[in-house]
């Protein structure tokens, strides 16, 4: 009985693990995009907002903002309206994570 339990458990962690990765690897893809304007990684070059090190609650905030035309922009307010409430958490999370 025990045995089973110790291969429940693993195959549960297993599980786990390969969510998820797959969810990293699935923000790190829409993190991507942002690297036209924002730079690789977040880090932006001369002219262009860093997203890199900021912190996740500001990203959020700022990203929502754009999708709900509190704030005004040229192209933000399209692409922000093409993620979902998760989808932006998701992204302000790897950013701030990013090294600046």
């Amino acid at each position: 009985m025990k045995k089973i339990n110790r291969l429940l458990a693993g195959l549960a962690l297993a599980g786990l693990s390969c969510w998820a990765s797959a969810d990293a690897l699935q923000v790190r893809s829409m993190a991507a995009s942002c690297s036209a304007c924002h730079g690789t990684n977040g880090v932006a070059l001369q002219g262009m907002d860093s997203l890199a090190g900021q912190k996740k609650e500001d990203l959020q905030k700022k990203m929502l903002d754009y999708k709900t035309g509190k704030k005004p922009a040229t192209l933000m307010h399209q692409l922000a309206a093409g993620y979902s409430d998760a989808q932006i958490e998701q992204l302000a999370g790897y950013f701030a994570a990013q090294k600046k």
